[in-house]
């Protein structure tokens, strides 16, 4: 009985990741972000080295959570982590954002397209504050 509770438990845990896994890549497929952020950034060239980083930030990220490894590699080192980090986040939510169209629909609903670089600034810095908020404040 203990084999075959195992067994249901791998078969579904398998199936949800590749459930989930299956649904973010979609999301990356559908959405065109790995070709639009390296059309952003100009390094059409780097497209096989953003998804296999991708594929292996994912695949580590996942194994340090389920098996709770921790790594102590310093404040500078991790403040560089979490800069890299903050940095891939970004991006990737520019470009989804660029993507979809959001901050010219929002605008121009608005009707505030002369303002669009202080809309995007408003937002950015608004990001920024609550991150730091977040990280130096709330989580002591």
């Amino acid at each position: 009985m203990i084999v075959i509770g195992w067994s249901v438990q791998i078969l579904l845990g398998i199936a949800g990741g590749i459930a989930v896994g299956g649904g973010v890549i979609a999301l990356f497929i559908v959405l065109d972000l790995v070709p639009r952020l390296a059309q952003l950034t100009h390094s059409y060239d780097k497209v096989h080295w953003y998804e296999g980083a991708m594929i292996t930030g994912s695949l580590l990220g996942t194994v340090f959570d389920f098996w709770n490894w921790k790594m102590s590699l310093g404040t500078l080192t991790s403040g560089m982590i979490g800069m890299f980090n903050g940095i891939f986040v970004g991006l990737l939510a520019a470009a989804l954002t660029e993507v979809l169209n959001v901050l010219p629909i929002l605008a121009k609903r608005l009707r505030m397209t002369h303002l669009l670089l202080g809309l995007l600034m408003a937002m950015v810095t608004g990001k920024v504050a609550g991150s730091l908020y977040d990280w130096f404040v709330y989580r002591k």
